[in-house]
């Protein structure tokens, strides 16, 4: 269920969507898992069809680190092409990359407000992916752009670079007030 209310019985009375989701994409990545797939293609090159003289020890050490090195520039990367933010009643969860991995779940009653950020970059946070700054909290940086930044209850932020921040935003203040209970009358 996406932002549909037109049809659903009791939905017309929400004043937000039931399940927000939310994206962010960054293509450069892309780029920079093909250089991890072309030095995991040097080890297997040098693996296969190697004429080394000087001994089997640097081979291997070769092999081995151009396989290990473009392992990680390519799962490291593609962790980190896009993001995925789902506002559902209960938390904020947060997925990376195609297999969802690194995910964050945050319920509502670990958040006290939530703010919107009208320019996030990685510069900031010391480049893209999972970050953790002492000064600034934690966040998930895929491209430069709007974002999501939750001040969570116990003193800490969370920054998260999402398409229609602002909207998130919204759906998270108002799932805030319904969770919270008014004065006693």
């Amino acid at each position: 269920m996406r932002d549909h209310p037109h049809g659903e019985k009791g939905a017309a009375d929400a004043p937000y969507p039931e399940v927000w989701h939310g994206r962010a994409t960054n293509r450069v990545q892309w780029l920079l898992a093909l250089g991890g797939a072309a030095c995991m293609a040097l080890g297997i090159e040098l693996a296969i069809d190697s004429a080394w003289t000087s001994g089997i020890a640097p081979l291997v050490m070769s092999v081995v680190g151009c396989i290990a090195a473009g392992l990680l520039v390519l799962f490291g990367t593609l962790a980190f092409v896009h993001v995925a933010v789902k506002v559902d009643k209960d938390c904020l969860e947060v997925r990376c990359g195609h297999i969802g991995l690194p995910r964050r779940r945050i319920p509502f009653s670990q958040i006290a407000d939530a703010d919107f950020a009208p320019r996030v970059t990685p510069r900031q946070w010391g480049g893209w992916g999972y970050r953790w700054r002492p000064e600034k909290g934690t966040a998930v940086i895929v491209r430069r752009g709007e974002g999501l930044v939750l001040r969570l209850g116990d003193g800490h932020t969370f920054t998260v670079t999402v398409d229609n921040a602002e909207a998130a935003v919204r759906v998270i203040r108002a799932r805030l007030r319904a969770t919270t209970p008014g004065p006693a009358v």
